[in-house]
């Protein structure tokens, strides 16, 4: 198991060295593993998923109420409870109350709020592969992606996402979305040898592919691990750190001068003393305030889950708003990462066309079925989609390609009349002379 230990401790390169070697490194073949080295694999590399972190929701709960400014109000309902006794009255249960509660609701709102969040991350994680076909004992079948291990074979087709990191064997070049991970806005081509991430998906083709890595040693887990393991402190909490530091500080000077003055000097009793001592220490902290801005960031991301938005915390809005400049990349995972037309850029050359026409051609020569960005752009550009088959009776369609670059729709109108539509490069789609039943040639877009 030497060799499959310094697999998991990523000292060889999978990615990058030639396919039959990968097969030498992981001790694996073609047909697959069979279930027991499946089983032997998986105490060495561990479930095909992202460790989570069990959390106590008690202690979550209790953790809204450690800071300065709860300390205070903890130490204030101490004093009234505890100290506030003698001179023939009860504790003062009317404060100690009223700062519990107070407490307790800016807890509960925190708490909630962000366990909302944290569920809807967590149902988005729902969203990976969790189901994939693999190749074991000889035999395909449907399996939780979750027991897959360096070594497995599997097959990936359209609209599957890809389950684990994959080196992609024998067959024709796929087309895969990996804008989640990327931000880019088309699918790439993947061909054969080449490396497929986990979390991507396929649009287009289906391959077989041996895992060269799982759980969080794929490209995905790794990134999820880092934006994890960061702990740095938001500016919204060193602003409520400060506060409470400077309330502490000042009451706790007030306090000193304060017993200094009533006690040996003035000679009053322990009650009444006590009593003052606690409205300094109520009334020198900002007790709504956490209430306050609780209820307020909690409005703020209720908006936000309107708008499609996630807040995994609520302190996330104010360092957001306290932005003062925002950079992606051009292709911006920002953006609704949908293509649309530009009408007014469209440029017509032939005479007797018009831009709906070039358009209505290039709907034609497009295919929703085959789930391509551009095809469905274009279909999308139509009032009815329809319109894109409406009256015509189909021929052939060409699909995309690497090579040639283009697509073509070759169809029969009403009238009995040959045509065919293209889209694709220019230098492509510039002149492809074509004999077609009934003497038609084509040039560019349409044959008359």
């Amino acid at each position: 198991m030497g060799g499959l230990e310094e697999i998991r401790n990523e000292a060889v390169d999978l990615e990058n060295i030639p396919i039959e070697e990968v097969f030498e490194q992981l001790k694996c073949t073609r047909q697959g593993l069979t279930s027991d080295e499946g089983a032997q694999r998986v105490e060495i590399f561990g479930l095909n998923k992202l460790e989570e972190k069990k959390e106590s929701k008690v202690l979550k709960f209790l953790g809204f109420m450690w800071n300065p400014l709860s300390w205070v109000m903890e130490m204030a309902a101490i004093m009234a409870i505890a100290l506030a006794n003698g001179g023939g009255k009860p504790p003062d249960w009317q404060d100690f109350v009223g700062i519990i509660v107070l407490l307790v609701i800016n807890s509960t709102i925190s708490f909630i709020e962000e366990n909302n969040a944290g569920n809807a991350a967590a149902a988005l994680m729902a969203n990976l592969a969790p189901k994939t076909k693999v190749l074991r004992d000889g035999r395909w079948g449907e399996q939780e992606a979750s027991i897959l291990v360096p070594g497995d074979i599997v097959s990936i087709k359209l609209g599957d996402i890809v389950p684990a990191d994959a080196r992609l064997l024998e067959g024709d070049p796929l087309k895969i979305d990996q804008s989640g991970l990327t931000g880019e806005s088309l699918p790439v081509t993947k061909n054969p040898g080449d490396e497929v991430f986990s979390g991507s998906t396929c649009k287009q083709g289906e391959i077989e592919a041996v895992v060269i890595a799982t759980g969080v040693h794929t490209f995905f887990g790794k990134a999820a691990h880092l934006v994890d393991s960061t702990n740095q402190v938001g500016h919204f909490q060193q602003v409520l750190t400060a506060i409470g530091n400077f309330c502490i500080v000042s009451i706790a000077v007030g306090i000193v001068i304060e017993i200094i003055v009533m006690f040996p000097i003035q000679r009053r009793k322990y009650r009444a003393g006590i009593e003052n001592l606690l409205v300094l220490l109520i009334g020198g902290i900002p007790i709504a305030m956490p209430t306050v801005l609780s209820v307020t960031m909690a409005i703020g991301s209720h908006k936000l889950s309107q708008q499609g938005a996630i807040t995994k915390r609520m302190t996330a809005i104010e360092e957001l708003a306290g932005m003062d400049v925002l950079c992606s990349d051009k292709t911006g995972t920002l953006t609704l990462n949908k293509l649309s037309v530009d009408k007014n850029l469209v440029e017509v050359f032939a005479k007797g066309v018009d831009k709906e026409h070039v358009l209505l051609l290039a709907a034609r020569a497009s295919r929703v079925e085959n789930q391509d960005a551009i095809d469905a752009c274009m279909v999308g550009m139509l009032a009815d989609p329809k319109e894109a088959r409406a009256g015509i009776r189909e021929v052939h369609f060409l699909p995309f390609n690497p090579t040639d670059k283009r697509t073509a729709l070759t169809y029969i109108d009403a009238e009995g009349n040959w045509h065919r539509a293209s889209k694709g490069a220019p230098e492509q789609v510039d002149y492809y002379p074509l004999q077609l039943q009934g003497g038609c040639e084509e040039k560019g877009a349409l044959c008359d």
